[in-house]
């Protein structure tokens, strides 16, 4: 898959395949990451690859998803990611200004698994001190985001906004997802 094509389709899942997700296909997910723009070239991400179905599990209980349509918008017990990678900052490397790094690792990340097949949905609203714990992060390291990974199990669609930028699901269940206008967003070398 060509890149404008990964990202013209990449939207965020709430509803995955009950398939795992080999270590093979996070590595090469955490290596595209890794590649990633860093400001200093400082490179102060790390990451924690999670596909063990009870880390997983127990991770499920500490993310919370889709505010606008929760709670249709939570994955069911038979709709749960199959795996996380935990998006994570060495602050011995770098203390301040990495929301930058993060964020641009974290969407290297997520269309590197759009590329290879996957969906996944990065997630801020999150147990930061219990997750932190049960993936024994260490002192001067801090968890920044999760973003969940799995088979996708939905296709959201992707329009232009009409008045509102709020998600919602159909009748049918799928999930419609409004984006701003071209013309709303773009100026040419200056605003007037």
């Amino acid at each position: 898959m060509d890149t404008i094509t990964a990202i013209r389709q990449r939207r965020t899942v709430r509803k995955f395949e009950q398939k795992p997700v080999s270590r093979e296909v996070l590595a090469q997910i955490v290596d595209c990451a890794r590649l990633a723009p860093q400001g200093a070239n400082l490179q102060p991400m790390k990451y924690v690859a999670v596909n063990d179905p009870e880390q997983v599990r127990k991770i499920n209980q500490m993310v919370r998803w889709a505010a606008y349509i929760a709670p249709a918008g939570n994955p069911q017990p038979h709709e749960q990611p199959a795996a996380y990678v935990a998006l994570v900052v060495d602050t011995d490397i770098k203390k301040t200004g990495y929301d930058i790094d993060a964020g641009a690792a974290g969407a290297t990340l997520i269309l590197a698994a759009q590329a290879l097949g996957l969906g996944s949905c990065w997630l801020g609203n999150i147990d930061r001190d219990d997750l932190s714990a049960l993936l024994n992060l260490r002192p001067g390291y801090v968890l920044h985001t999760m973003v969940a990974l799995g088979y996708p199990a939905e296709s959201p669609a992707a329009f232009d906004e009409a008045g509102s930028i709020r998600y919602f699901k159909d009748a049918s269940g799928r999930l419609h997802v409004p984006k701003r206008h071209l013309n709303d967003v773009l100026v040419y070398n200056r605003f007037e």
